[in-house]
């Protein structure tokens, strides 16, 4: 059975489509400059909200955590990031703006909400920028410079819990679980990096640099792992190379290239589980590949636009 499709009424190419945590509401972003919310429950859906703030090709869009109310981030070739608020049904409005990247900002995540609301941005300018507010303070911004040479195109957050946190040896001298600011980026300077909070530094500080891809890295992404043994990074380049990355106990990282695609793969995701990765290519095929007990990643489905 063909999936059911959904008439966006966009003006212009969708880049990218977000459900929020529960599934229940869509938003898209568009070359048109707008930023469109659907509601997804019940037949009739209603009209989407239309939220106008830039005045460029809008590149994602990315739901914060419920826990602080209906709110949304969207980046565009503005060189912006808005942050909107859903004040009353279906009425959104900007409560911060973020204009201080000097190029397009390509991409956006929100932090694990452990840590508040903190958000990353990541532009052509090379820069990383990590946006971040609490109760008792207004909008911060730390910028990383030059984080990829000559952009930044994927940032994915490492889960708030360090591999190995769930034993003894990843928790504090109190006996809780360690929470650790972490997240990958990858650019267009082939490379994928890895980026640390230092709380003593109060800086961000490059935790790894990871070389294989010999194209400009598309997508990066951090597999959920629960405080396991094991992280797991997964990575896209436009030389069609998918790789997975793995650290352990060991401080350096493992890879394994689990595909050589023919187009360009653009985008890599991980289930909540983490064993499951969707991979999405420019020939409008989406591929899952599913992690075996013996650690080795295999293809499991492949999903086409096709009916």
């Amino acid at each position: 059975m063909a999936a059911q499709g959904i008439e966006t009424g966009h003006e212009d190419m969708v880049h990218d489509a977000q459900l929020d945590y529960y599934g229940k509401r869509l938003a898209t972003a568009s070359s048109d400059t707008t930023v469109k919310v659907f509601d997804m429950v019940g037949e009739a859906k209603g009209q989407p909200a239309v939220l106008n703030g830039h005045s460029a090709p809008v590149w994602a869009v990315a739901w914060a955590h419920p826990m602080f109310g209906s709110m949304l981030a969207s980046c565009s070739y503005d060189k912006k990031v808005l942050v909107w608020k859903e004040e009353t049904a279906g009425s959104w409005v900007v409560v911060y703006e973020f204009s201080e990247a000097a190029g397009s900002v390509n991409t956006i995540a929100w932090a694990p909400h452990e840590f508040g609301l903190v958000l990353a941005a990541g532009s052509s300018d090379g820069s990383l920028s990590i946006i971040s507010k609490t109760e008792a303070t207004d909008w911060t911004v730390t910028v990383v410079k030059d984080a990829h040479r000559v952009g930044v195109n994927s940032v994915s957050w490492a889960p708030a819990l360090p591999e190995g946190a769930l034993t003894s040896a990843g928790k504090a001298d109190d006996g809780s679980a360690a929470l650790c600011q972490r997240l990958v980026s990858g650019g267009c300077d082939n490379m994928v990096r890895i980026w640390r909070y230092s709380t003593q530094e109060s800086r961000w500080l490059q935790d790894a640099e990871l070389a294989h891809h010999t194209e400009w890295v598309r997508s990066v992404a951090w597999a959920p792992n629960v405080g396991l043994p094991t992280s797991t990074i997964a990575s896209a380049g436009q030389d069609g190379e998918v790789v997975v990355w793995s650290r352990g106990s060991e401080p350096h990282w493992s890879k394994t290239v689990i595909a050589q695609l023919t187009e360009t793969p653009w985008s890599v995701s991980f289930s909540l589980t983490g064993n499951i990765l969707a991979v999405a290519g420019a020939d409008g095929a989406v591929t899952l590949w599913k992690e075996d007990l013996d650690g080795e990643w295999r293809q499991v489905s492949t999903l086409t636009d096709e009916a």
